[in-house]
Formats: C-alpha cells, sequence, structure tokens
C-alpha cells in the first residue's frame, strides 16, 4: 500500500428510535442515517511503527495513542504507519468523529486490498459499521444491521454549541428504552420537503436527556427553527450537534450566517446531507 488520502463524512442521524435495552447493556436502535459533504481527512504513510498525528480545528483533546479509534482500528487490522488525522468535526458531538475516523482507514485499507476482520467494525463501537458504508442508510440492531436507504440531497445546518455531551450519560439519562421503531417500510422521499415532513413525524429518543445533560441544546434547537425557510430541525446521534434541513443549500447557507453572526463562538456548517 503507498501513501493514501481518505475522508470521513460527519454522520447525521435523521432519527435515534431506541428500541430496547438488551440483556447485554446494550441498546438496539432503528435510526436513518445520512452523510454530510463536510468532515475529517485521513492520511495513511505505511511504515515500521504505528503512530498518530492529530491537527486542525478540533485537534485539541484528541488522544494520539491506543486511546484513539482510529489507531485501535489500524492495530485491529494489522496495518503500521504513520496516520495523520486532520480533524475538522467537533468530537463528543453526536456526527460520528471518532466512528468516521475508524471506518474511513478500515475502507482505505479494503481498498489496498487489506482483508478486514468481519467482527471488526462493529467492535470499536456501534457507528462504525455505518460509517464503513458511509451512504444513506437504515441502522438496526446495536448497528450491525446496515440497508441502504434513497434519499434526496438534503440541504442542511449543522451547529454544535461547544459542547461535549458523554454518550454514555446520555443512554443512563433515557427514561425509557421501549419505543416504537419506524415504519417497516420507509417512504420514497421526492424532495428535501417531503422527506422533512416525515422525519417531522418520527424522532430521536436521545434528544431529551441529553438537553437535559447539556441545556445548550434547547437554545441550538430554538436558533434553528427560526431561520428562514427552516423544514426541521433536530439533535443528532446522542448530541450536542442538531441539524436543521432546508429546500436549498443556499437557505442553508442564508441561515448559517444569520446563526453563525449572532453566535460566533458555534460550530456552524451548511452542508448536503447524502
Amino acid at each position: 500500500m503507498t501513501t493514501a488520502e481518505v475522508f470521513a463524512p460527519a454522520k447525521i442521524n435523521l432519527t435515534l428510535h431506541v428500541t430496547a435495552r438488551r440483556d447485554d447493556g446494550y441498546h438496539s436502535l432503528d435510526s436513518l442515517v445520512a452523510f454530510a459533504s463536510e468532515g475529517d481527512r485521513l492520511r495513511l504513510t505505511p511504515g515500521a511503527d504505528l503512530s498518530l498525528e492529530v491537527t486542525g480545528l478540533f485537534a485539541e483533546g484528541v488522544p494520539t495513542d491506543a486511546r484513539n479509534l482510529v489507531w485501535q482500528a489500524a492495530e485491529g487490522a494489522g496495518w503500521r504507519g504513520h496516520l495523520q488525522l486532520d480533524k475538522r468535526l467537533p468530537h463528543g458531538a453526536g456526527i460520528g468523529g471518532g466512528s468516521a475516523d475508524a471506518a474511513a482507514l478500515l475502507r482505505a485499507l479494503s481498498a489496498a486490498g487489506a482483508e478486514i476482520p468481519e467482527t471488526l467494525p462493529l467492535s470499536l463501537g456501534a457507528d462504525v459499521p455505518v460509517c464503513l458504508a458511509a451512504v444513506a442508510a437504515r441502522m438496526q440492531g446495536i448497528g450491525e444491521q446496515i440497508t441502504a436507504s434513497a434519499l434526496p440531497k438534503l440541504p442542511a445546518l449543522l451547529v454544535n454549541p461547544g459542547v461535549a455531551v458523554p454518550t454514555g450519560a446520555v443512554f443512563s439519562a433515557l427514561e425509557t428504552a421501549d419505543n416504537a421503531a419506524m415504519p417497516q417500510i420507509l417512504p420514497n422521499f421526492r424532495d428535501p420537503a417531503e422527506c422533512a415532513a416525515w422525519l417531522r413525524t418520527q424522532r430521536n429518543d436521545l434528544e431529551a436527556p441529553a438537553t437535559r445533560l447539556a441545556p445548550q441544546i434547547t437554545r441550538v434547537l430554538s436558533d434553528l427553527r427560526a431561520t428562514r425557510d427552516v423544514l426541521m430541525a433536530r439533535m443528532s446521534g446522542s448530541g450536542s450537534t442538531c441539524f436543521a434541513l432546508y429546500p436549498t443549500l443556499k437557505a442553508a447557507h442564508f441561515a448559517a450566517y444569520e446563526i453563525g453572526t449572532a453566535q460566533p463562538d458555534w460550530w456552524c456548517v451548511a452542508t448536503e446531507l447524502t
């Protein structure tokens, strides 16, 4: 394998239904996932030893040793060399982050002909299998059941208030894990407005417990819902990043300017979900 560069797109949970708590402590999920045009970048340079360098806007606080999922993915795949991670996504943010980075590494190794142990992606985290696919999909079970879904391109605005929300704490604060799943058959959506209208009838069951832990999420959602032409807004994953959908990318960029001007300390990115 020669030096390779790979993109790790942000994962957005358009829905996230928690349907059961299993005897092993894991939760069963039913989630419709899309991927953004915004993400981290990873550069792989083969070598004798494993090393990791993290740069970028959100490099601070990211471990550069075996605590990092990218490192764990490389070790699990038996790869050695230097990893350079350009961290453009906030961490502890509910948009894939480390899972997307680990999946990007595995995707690059697979493309180069490496054999990836079948159990490795899920062992790294529930989001890694869907991030490995990196296409719009329905994610079920504990993350191991992935079904590709057809979605229109969705102009979106991603906003994070700069507060990390630990996933474990959010699940612990969940009042009930026995919630309804999405419909067995998902609709075919013609455009963003039709998709958003259906999404409004669905849920993110982690939004309420995350909001109790990080009240700033309430302000983010309120500000998103007040933007011009907004179709719907919701928290992604276990938070604290929230997203809003718009009929056009121009409307998403206008909303990004509006919120970014009012809240300059927030991470605010207009993107397209596919």
